[in-house]
């Protein structure tokens, strides 16, 4: 995967939309936040457009986003928020000029589209917090996510969790979003699994939705040759009246028992205030033992 430039400081920092609307009233804490950074935010009044839920109709978001992907003058593309919506509109969207001039495109959620589209054509990208967020996000996560773009390569060593598996591993991550990448599955933008470290978390779902994602995934061969698992947040999950009696944890652990990659349960990732960045796309060491698990990017080129 190629990386793009990490940035400097004065550089131009586009922020968009591609699911959910948003405010001005939501968006000034982030544009301080950048600034405070040595980034200047770049944005228009298009970024707050807004039909029914979204930031304006699909070729609204198309159009605005592939502004921020063709200005050479823009070094990142932070995306505002999630939702619902990037898969309206991925299709209309053109990487010719991003590739003569690629630059960082950052987020979660259902940016995972975004993600994978870039995966598919060979490019890293940033899964970390966004604007929406920047104000009750942990420091870790925040200052991560610029240190990042900066240059400074994730490297986290964590407390060992139930439902681990012990392994080392050395491999591209990729994922995000498992709803998102159910979305995608079937699709040419679901990013080849094989070989792989698989990064999973989601949010506010069914137990029973998690069940049915995660074997989905497996019976259409998308876990079964992976180097490696990482699991993220897995917040806010619902169950039914009749409980389904297994946590998401246990459900996923209980799919990928036959395998024998390494596991990681609980990495600081995903829908919750410690959403610590993870470039995606980077070849990656993964180690898990019995007392600690250490993810490390900065891996020599």
């Amino acid at each position: 995967m190629r990386r793009p430039p990490f940035l400097h400081l004065g550089d131009k920092v586009g922020i968009a939309a591609s699911a959910r609307k948003i405010s001005k009233a939501e968006l000034t804490p982030a544009l301080r936040f950048l600034s405070e950074a040595g980034l200047e935010a770049h944005i228009d009044e298009g970024l707050f457009a807004a039909s029914d839920q979204f930031a304006g109709n699909d070729q609204h978001r198309a159009s605005y986003v592939q502004k921020m992907l063709d200005n050479p003058q823009i070094k990142a593309v932070i995306f505002a928020r999630g939702g619902y919506g990037g898969l309206r509109m991925v299709d209309q969207l053109d990487f010719t000029a991003f590739q003569q001039n690629p630059k960082w495109l950052v987020g979660y959620s259902d940016v995972t589209i975004l993600h994978a589209r870039l995966q598919q054509i060979g490019y890293e990208s940033l899964h970390a917090t966004m604007p929406i967020n920047f104000e009750t996000v942990s420091q870790d996560a925040l200052l991560g996510m610029f240190d990042t773009l900066k240059g400074k390569y994730p490297n986290y060593i964590l407390d060992s969790t139930p439902h681990n598996r012990n392994g080392e591993v050395i491999a591209e991550v990729l994922g995000g979003n498992l709803s998102t990448l159910y979305s995608l599955l079937g699709s040419e933008t679901f990013p080849d699994t094989s070989g792989k470290i698989l990064f999973l978390e989601d949010l506010d779902e069914y137990l029973y939705h998690i069940d049915r994602m995660i074997l989905a995934m497996k019976r259409a061969g998308k876990l079964q040759h992976l180097a490696g698992l990482i699991i993220g947040g897995m917040t806010d999950m619902h169950d039914n009246n009749i409980p389904f009696g297994q946590s998401a944890n246990e459900i996923i652990a209980h799919h990928v028992a036959e395998f024998d990659f390494p596991v990681c349960h609980g990495f600081p990732a995903g829908h919750q205030p410690d959403n610590r960045p993870i470039i995606l796309g980077r070849k990656s060491h993964l180690s898990v033992q019995d007392d600690k698990v250490t993810f490390d990017q900065n891996l020599p080129e």
